[in-house]
C-alpha cells in the first residue's frame, strides 16, 4: 500500500472510531424510531381534536387556485391548483410536537443535570483551593519556625557546633 493510501485509511479508521459518529448514528436511528412515535400521535390525538372542527384527516383541508376545484371519484383533485394546507398544518403540528418533547425530555433534564455536575465540580475545586491555601500558610509557618531556630543556633543559643 503506498503511503497515501495508507494516510487516507489511517484518517478514515481515525474518524471512525471519534465518539461523536457513533453518537450521531444512535441519534440518527432514535430520531426515526421517535418520528413513529410522534406521527401516531398527531394521526391519533392531534388530528382528531382538530377534526372536532370539520374532518378527522389534516390532509382532507384544501383550497383551490383556480375555481372550480373538481374531483374525481376517489377524491382526488382533477381540475384546479390545490393547496393543501392541511398537509402543511399536519407537519408544523408534528414538527412542533417533536421538538417540545425533545426540548422537554431531553435537553432541559440534560442542561439540568449538566449545571448540577458543574456546580458540584465548582465546590469541589473551591474546597480544593481553601485546603491548598491552609496547606500553604502551615508549610510557611513550619518554614519561619526553622528559620527561628537556625537563628537562635547560629547567635550562640547552640552547643558551639554549626547549622
Amino acid at each position: 500500500m503506498t503511503e497515501e493510501k495508507q494516510s487516507v485509511m489511517e484518517g478514515f479508521k481515525a474518524f471512525l472510531m471519534r465518539g461523536n459518529v457513533i453518537d450521531l448514528a444512535v441519534a440518527v436511528v432514535i430520531g426515526a424510531a421517535f418520528t413513529a412515535v410522534v406521527n401516531s400521535i398527531v394521526k391519533g390525538l392531534i388530528n382528531p381534536i382538530v377534526g372536532a372542527f370539520g374532518t378527522k384527516d389534516l390532509e382532507k383541508y384544501r383550497s383551490c387556485l383556480k375555481a372550480p376545484c373538481e374531483t374525481n371519484a376517489t377524491g382526488d383533485i382533477v381540475h384546479g391548483i390545490p393547496i393543501l394546507w392541511g398537509s402543511v398544518l399536519s407537519a408544523v403540528l408534528t414538527f412542533l410536537i417533536t421538538a417540545a418533547v425533545v426540548y422537554f425530555l431531553m435537553v432541559l433534564p440534560m442542561s439540568r443535570y449538566l449545571a448540577r455536575k458543574a456546580a458540584k465540580e465548582a465546590k469541589a475545586e473551591e474546597e480544593q483551593a481553601v485546603a491548598d491555601a491552609e496547606e500553604i500558610i502551615l508549610l510557611r509557618e513550619i518554614r519561619d519556625e526553622l528559620v527561628a531556630q537556625r537563628a537562635t543556633v547560629r547567635d550562640g543559643g547552640g552547643s558551639g557546633s554549626s547549622a
